[in-house]
């Protein structure tokens, strides 16, 4: 099982240069919370499109360390034709 003291110690662990992408997706989790909170729900185009771009922003190059590679190509079972 996964306690706060867990996260909180794997926590510590992260880069410097990631604290903003891991707070964003800390974020991401108290959103619904946040919205009850304000006036307006955050349910325009803007909003949502804004929110994407400040995601993007804040994790674009997190994985340079850790690339993701594509996997050998698997081979596929021979069917027979549909008529």
């Amino acid at each position: 099982m996964i306690t706060k003291e867990l996260l909180k110690t794997e926590i510590d662990k992260v880069q410097d240069k990631y604290l903003e992408a891991l707070y964003q997706v800390i974020a991401a989790f108290e959103m619904p919370r946040r919205i009850v909170a304000i006036d307006r729900p955050l349910t325009t185009k803007e909003s949502v499109e804004s929110s994407w771009h400040d995601f993007i922003k804040a994790t674009y190059g997190s994985l340079a360390d850790a690339p993701i590679t594509r996997g050998v190509q698997g081979k596929y079972e021979v069917r027979e034709e549909i008529q």
